[in-house]
């Protein structure tokens, strides 16, 4: 979206990920989502009277994954409690790092060239989850409220960017790229819809060349798309409210997604409100540099890397292209493509059957080998199977597994032979004169014409490419 006049969006990111631990950050409860309500909980998580927390150490090396992927420096750090009340939180204080993160001083590179810095990414614990019935289902004008607390002491990093994005659409593409770098370090699954991956907005707005504006802060956004037109929605809403001689209020606000809108949740606060201070019960954290190689060493290559990998198969890769490698490394699907391009096969066909058909059957992946993806490619391309038999193949794969040569039997796609090709090809000429004629005059457009005659004749044995071989061969 374009700012009317000359106004400017600025905006920065808090990206809040849980971490794919096997336990809880300060106790041994376990990290797993959809159980039944209060059912992972102790005493620690609870914050019960003598009760005291032992940090997860798998949590510590994920934290260092998704530092290290992000080009921060990792550093001392310590643990402080932020003081607050709400229900989901029963001990009044939330453990997270405050003046000495784990991580500090990153970047993240976009698809578009665009750096955005990484302030810091630290450590904390989440809170739990309260349900408001009846009403809107928020805390205004509901008739209860329910609070689950087995989210309680779940291990977060916290990964809060410099206000460098300058558009909602920018802000997408951060959220879109870290969170790829998240599931590639195998620190986090990513999943929006459950969660585990929540996102703050920072929002303000500004003339060319003037100072910082004020910033609205809207809380937990759970998608790209609510991201995004928040972002947009608060940016207008700032600038009418300057524009009509008002003033922005820094506040945290709420999106209602059904409203596509943002409404006042409660008036911003400020570090000193949080009363921090060293959580006495923690000691400092100070991963040596051994460590710290090994998690290093560990890394997989980042979704820029493997960008970069895929599109280097194309001399000069067109626009459909990237955005098929866009879909393609964001579904981990860069292995089918490189293996077809060691196979020395088609790669631009290769990458369109990834990025469609496999794409479209994620969840039966795992049926399909690479084996078999090269196999289907290569077939296609040698004119054994055309375009809509080597799908029908695929997606039978996908379906079940299985042999591509066995398959295409099975469904009676046989290569159609040279001499039958060439004698229906003749055929079809003697019985079409007016659109041969036309066809060797230049009109190319009718060689869909023939290649569907064909279709109809070999009940769909052809192969279109053989089809106009055929054709060119005796224009």
């Amino acid at each position: 979206m374009t700012l009317p006049g000359e106004w400017e969006m600025v905006v920065g990111l808090e990206v809040h990920t849980e971490l794919l631990t096997k336990s809880k950050l300060f106790c041994g409860c376990e990290n797993h989502f959809g159980s039944e309500p209060n059912t992972n909980v102790c005493p620690v998580c609870l914050g019960l009277p003598g009760s005291l927390p032992v940090l997860n150490r798998e949590a510590v090396e994920f934290a260092m994954r998704i530092g290290l992927a992000l080009h921060c420096r990792i550093a001392p750090s310590t643990f402080h409690r932020k003081n607050y009340f709400y229900p989901d939180q029963s001990k009044d204080y939330q453990i997270s790092q405050y003046d000495l993160p784990i991580n500090s001083s990153g970047y993240l590179d976009l698809p578009d060239g665009t750096t955005v810095t990484i302030e810091r990414a630290h450590m904390e614990e989440d809170t739990g989850k309260s349900t408001h019935l009846g009403g809107s289902g928020r805390l205004a004008g509901a008739e209860s409220s329910l609070v689950d607390y087995n989210r309680c002491g779940v291990p977060l990093v916290e990964i809060v960017s410099g206000p460098d994005i300058r558009s909602s659409a920018q802000a997408r593409a951060y959220a879109a790229e870290l969170r790829g770098i998240l599931i590639a370090t195998g620190a986090s699954d990513g999943r929006l819809e459950e969660g585990s991956m929540r996102f703050d907005a920072n929002v303000s707005v500004r003339r060319p060349g003037e100072p910082l504006g004020t910033r609205c802060e809207i809380k937990n956004l759970n998608s790209l798309r609510s991201l995004q037109r928040a972002i947009d929605y608060e940016a207008l809403r700032q600038i009418q409210l300057i524009e009509n001689g008002a003033v922005v209020r820094q506040e945290t606000r709420h999106w209602d997604e059904n409203l596509a809108e943002t409404s006042t949740l409660r008036v911003k606060e400020d570090a000193d409100d949080y009363r921090y201070f060293r959580d006495p019960d923690l000691v400092d954290l100070a991963p040596d540099q051994t460590w710290q190689d090994r998690v290093r060493a560990a890394l997989p290559p980042m979704p820029a890397e493997r960008r970069a990998a895929v599109l280097a198969l194309f001399a000069a890769p067109s626009s459909a292209q990237r955005d098929a490698v866009e879909v393609v490394i964001d579904l981990g699907l860069d292995p089918y493509v490189h293996a077809v391009a060691s196979a020395s096969g088609d790669t631009t066909l290769a990458l369109s059957r990834a990025a469609n058909e496999v794409a479209a059957n994620l969840k039966s992946v795992a049926n399909l080998t690479v084996d078999a993806f090269v196999t289907i490619v290569a077939m296609e391309q040698r004119g054994e199977l055309s375009a809509t038999q080597a799908k029908t193949v695929l997606g039978a794969i996908l379906v079940d597994g299985g042999d591509p040569h066995e398959i295409a039997t099975a469904l009676g796609f046989e290569q159609l032979s040279a001499d039958s090709l060439g004698a229906t090809v003749a055929s079809l000429i003697e019985d079409h004169p007016d659109e041969w004629l036309r066809y060797r005059d230049g009109d190319d457009k009718l060689a869909q014409f023939f290649i569907g005659q064909v279709m109809k004749l070999t009940r769909g044995q052809a192969n279109g490419k053989a089809v106009i071989g055929e054709l060119q061969a005796r224009r």
